[in-house]
């Protein structure tokens, strides 16, 4: 598996783990006096947002990424949704890189 393939994988699991959060573990939380699972599910998003930006350090200097790009890429990581919308643009260098 070639690296932007392996850093698509980790920021669809890090969007899914993200969207996760918010929209089922918080409203158990709040509504569902359910703490634990935020805890549970928190510490899978912690993880899997770590290995999404050291991979996408990594990369950003292998691939030889603009700057912009990869701030783009970090962004991305913090807004819901973020990583499915810039799914399309790895999509592409990961053609090119092939």
């Amino acid at each position: 598996m070639n690296q932007i393939r392996m850093f698509r994988m980790i920021a669809l699991a890090e969007g899914c783990s993200f969207l996760t959060l918010l929209f089922i573990a918080m409203p158990m939380k709040y509504f569902m006096g359910m703490p634990e699972v935020v805890r549970v599910v928190g510490s899978i998003h912690g993880g899997l947002f770590v290995f999404y930006v050291g991979l996408l350090a990594a990369i950003h200097f292998r691939q030889r990424w603009p700057v912009m790009f990869s701030l783009y890429a970090l962004v991305a990581s913090v807004i819901p949704f973020g990583t499915f919308v810039m799914d399309k643009q790895l999509r592409e260098k990961e053609a090119v890189a092939n």
